[in-house]
């Protein structure tokens, strides 16, 4: 038993010691620095946003002891990412999981890992819950819901969670859901770190329409096979949903296939991807089921 815990005792310290270089102190903020990862070797450093609480005059500090300057790309605060770029060309990457965590389990060992200070201190937990796509209270989409029950220490948002074999399974956040451990999945972070990098911040489709949920009448409900849908109770001039010809009153019950329950089904539908698309939205008007196309816009 003893060897036991000895050889897992090595392999988690070698772990600690091998994830040690992509590891980054985040300075950008009054209080305690916080950490970041490494993203690629140009100087691309992934952190949290909430530690962020300055766009300029942030300062990384590296593995070999050395500080430079980073510059703010960009930030998703619905999804508590943000992005720099360091002024060093020589960054180490750690090695990623599978976009997919498909031999990530419930039960199974986890490292959370940081560098608030010069050095890497480490915390080890399980993995406590384990879901498919989960959306955030500020409206982000997380691909998989990845919860543990390690102690996120001062200093640790930004870090990574680290499995067994030393792969980054993502990103831990103290801010998503108070009280519980979460980390940004691997497929969520290259998700959003492409769009950052590209535009700056994360685009959202539009539709240009207020709503509220409401209940569908009975009989329709149960043709629909659902409860709910969302009432317009605004529509924007020259909007997309005015240019489709959705007018004040109607009932959003689908778009593009999906069923609109919930102001959250819309929110999922203005993915940054379906900007441009034409798709086909369901409504009840009058009593009556109709469909129309509109033209998701891009939110300004």
């Amino acid at each position: 038993m003893t060897d036991v815990l000895q050889r897992v005792s090595e392999a988690l310290a070698a772990t600690v010691v091998a994830a040690s270089p992509g590891i980054i102190r985040v300075e950008a903020r009054q209080r305690l620095p916080a950490s970041g990862i490494v993203w690629s070797h140009d100087g691309v450093i992934l952190t949290a946003h909430h530690v962020v609480e300055q766009d300029d005059n942030i300062r990384v500090g590296l593995h070999d002891g050395q500080t430079t300057t980073a510059t703010l790309v960009g930030r998703d605060p619905t999804t508590d990412l943000a992005v720099l770029r360091a002024t060093t060309t020589d960054l180490a990457p750690p090695a990623w999981a599978e976009p997919d965590l498909s031999n990530l389990r419930v039960g199974h060992l986890v490292l959370a890992l940081g560098r608030p200070a010069q050095t890497v201190p480490a915390t080890l937990g399980i993995v406590s819950a384990l879901g498919q796509r989960w959306r955030t209270p500020g409206g982000g989409l997380l691909d998989r819901y990845v919860q543990t029950d390690v102690v996120m220490y001062p200093g640790f948002s930004g870090g990574p969670l680290v499995n067994a074999t030393g792969q980054v399974v993502g990103l831990n956040t103290s801010t998503l859901r108070r009280g519980l451990s979460l980390t940004v999945p691997v497929s969520t972070l290259r998700r959003v770190v492409a769009m950052l990098l590209v535009y700056g911040r994360i685009r959202w489709g539009y539709l240009g329409v207020s709503t509220q949920p409401v209940r569908l009448p009975a009989t329709l409900g149960q043709h629909l096979g659902q409860e709910t849908g969302l009432l317009l109770i605004a529509v924007e001039p020259n909007s997309p949903a005015e240019q489709a010809g959705l007018l004040l009153g109607d009932t959003l019950v689908a778009l593009d296939g999906a069923p609109i329950r919930h102001p959250d089904d819309l929110l999922a539908c203005m993915r940054a991807e379906r900007i441009g698309a034409t798709v086909p939205v369901r409504i009840i008007r009058g009593g009556q089921v109709q469909e129309r196309q509109v033209v998701i816009g891009k939110r300004a």
